[in-house]
Protein backbone atom coordinates (compact mmCIF):
# COMPACT_ATOMS: atom_id res chain seq x y z
CA UNK A 1 0.00 0.00 0.00
CA UNK A 2 1.15 3.52 -0.81
CA UNK A 3 1.50 6.66 0.59
CA UNK A 4 -1.35 8.22 -0.82
CA UNK A 5 -3.57 4.56 -0.13
CA UNK A 6 -2.84 5.09 3.39
CA UNK A 7 -3.49 8.39 3.59
CA UNK A 8 -6.74 8.36 1.87
CA UNK A 9 -7.60 5.76 4.30
CA UNK A 10 -6.31 8.04 6.95
CA UNK A 11 -8.26 10.58 5.74
CA UNK A 12 -11.39 8.64 5.35
CA UNK A 13 -11.78 7.20 8.53
CA UNK A 14 -13.66 8.81 11.41
CA UNK A 15 -11.59 9.49 13.77
CA UNK A 16 -9.78 12.06 11.06
CA UNK A 17 -12.41 14.13 10.95
CA UNK A 18 -12.62 16.76 12.54
CA UNK A 19 -9.27 16.86 13.95
CA UNK A 20 -7.56 19.39 12.30
CA UNK A 21 -4.16 18.84 13.70
CA UNK A 22 -4.18 15.12 12.54
CA UNK A 23 -5.73 16.61 8.96
CA UNK A 24 -2.61 18.62 8.60
CA UNK A 25 -0.05 16.17 9.85
CA UNK A 26 -1.22 13.57 7.80
CA UNK A 27 -1.83 15.37 4.37
CA UNK A 28 1.21 18.08 4.47
CA UNK A 29 3.62 16.40 3.63
CA UNK A 30 1.73 14.33 0.96
CA UNK A 31 0.72 17.65 -0.53
CA UNK A 32 3.72 19.45 -0.52
CA UNK A 33 5.49 16.64 -2.41
CA UNK A 34 2.95 17.23 -4.89
CA UNK A 35 3.52 20.95 -5.21
CA UNK A 36 6.87 20.71 -4.65
CA UNK A 37 7.79 18.13 -6.44
CA UNK A 38 8.00 14.39 -6.33
CA UNK A 39 10.85 14.04 -3.66
CA UNK A 40 13.08 16.29 -5.40
CA UNK A 41 14.65 19.37 -4.26
CA UNK A 42 14.22 20.55 -8.27
CA UNK A 43 10.11 21.18 -7.50
CA UNK A 44 10.94 23.35 -4.12
CA UNK A 45 13.27 25.31 -6.15
CA UNK A 46 10.46 25.43 -8.79
CA UNK A 47 8.12 26.90 -6.49
CA UNK A 48 10.23 29.35 -4.77
CA UNK A 49 11.23 30.44 -8.64
CA UNK A 50 7.01 30.82 -9.13
CA UNK A 51 6.71 32.57 -6.16
CA UNK A 52 9.37 35.24 -6.79
CA UNK A 53 8.05 35.62 -10.12
CA UNK A 54 4.53 36.65 -8.62
CA UNK A 55 6.27 39.02 -6.84
CA UNK A 56 6.20 37.38 -3.22
CA UNK A 57 10.07 37.65 -3.24
CA UNK A 58 10.19 39.27 -0.03
CA UNK A 59 8.35 36.25 1.99
CA UNK A 60 10.36 33.70 -0.17
CA UNK A 61 13.77 35.31 1.20
CA UNK A 62 12.15 35.04 4.71
CA UNK A 63 11.84 31.79 4.64
CA UNK A 64 15.03 30.99 3.33
CA UNK A 65 16.61 33.24 5.71
CA UNK A 66 17.42 33.38 9.42
CA UNK A 67 14.75 35.81 10.54
CA UNK A 68 10.63 35.22 10.83
CA UNK A 69 8.88 34.07 8.19
CA UNK A 70 6.58 36.54 6.09
CA UNK A 71 3.44 35.02 5.90
CA UNK A 72 1.59 34.34 2.30
CA UNK A 73 -2.49 33.99 2.44
CA UNK A 74 -3.84 31.18 0.91
CA UNK A 75 -5.86 33.15 -1.98
CA UNK A 76 -1.94 34.06 -2.95
CA UNK A 77 -0.77 31.31 -2.83
CA UNK A 78 -3.39 29.58 -4.95
CA UNK A 79 -3.21 32.28 -7.10
CA UNK A 80 0.80 30.97 -7.64
CA UNK A 81 -0.08 27.54 -7.34
CA UNK A 82 -3.21 27.70 -10.15
CA UNK A 83 -6.60 27.13 -8.80
CA UNK A 84 -6.76 24.23 -11.34
CA UNK A 85 -4.07 22.38 -9.28
CA UNK A 86 -5.44 23.12 -5.94
CA UNK A 87 -9.19 21.94 -7.04
CA UNK A 88 -6.84 18.68 -8.08
CA UNK A 89 -5.07 18.21 -4.98
CA UNK A 90 -8.01 18.99 -2.82
CA UNK A 91 -10.49 16.47 -4.53
CA UNK A 92 -8.13 13.82 -5.08
CA UNK A 93 -7.73 13.98 -0.57
CA UNK A 94 -11.86 15.10 -0.55
CA UNK A 95 -10.34 18.52 1.35
CA UNK A 96 -12.34 21.35 1.25
CA UNK A 97 -10.24 23.47 -1.15
CA UNK A 98 -10.25 26.66 0.89
CA UNK A 99 -9.07 24.24 4.04
CA UNK A 100 -6.56 22.51 1.57
CA UNK A 101 -5.31 26.45 0.81
CA UNK A 102 -4.91 27.31 4.20
CA UNK A 103 -3.12 24.79 5.67
CA UNK A 104 -0.51 25.19 2.41
CA UNK A 105 -0.15 28.42 3.34
CA UNK A 106 0.59 27.51 6.55
CA UNK A 107 2.81 25.32 6.08
CA UNK A 108 4.75 26.45 2.96
CA UNK A 109 6.90 28.72 4.57
CA UNK A 110 7.91 26.25 7.22
CA UNK A 111 8.70 23.56 4.26
CA UNK A 112 11.09 26.22 2.71
CA UNK A 113 12.39 27.55 6.06
CA UNK A 114 13.34 23.94 6.85
CA UNK A 115 14.92 23.06 3.52
CA UNK A 116 17.31 25.98 3.32
CA UNK A 117 19.61 25.52 6.43
CA UNK A 118 22.02 27.91 5.98
CA UNK A 119 19.96 30.53 4.59
CA UNK A 120 20.62 28.83 1.22
CA UNK A 121 18.79 26.30 -1.27
CA UNK A 122 19.77 23.16 -2.12
CA UNK A 123 20.88 22.84 -5.25
CA UNK A 124 19.81 20.27 -7.46
CA UNK A 125 22.21 18.33 -9.53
Amino acid sequence: MGILDSLSNLLSSPAAKGIEGQLESAIVPVVLSEVLGQGNQGGLSAIVAKLQQAGFGDQVKSWIGSGQNIPITADELQQVLGSDKVKELAARFNIPVDQLSKVLAQQLPTAVDQASPGGHLPHTA
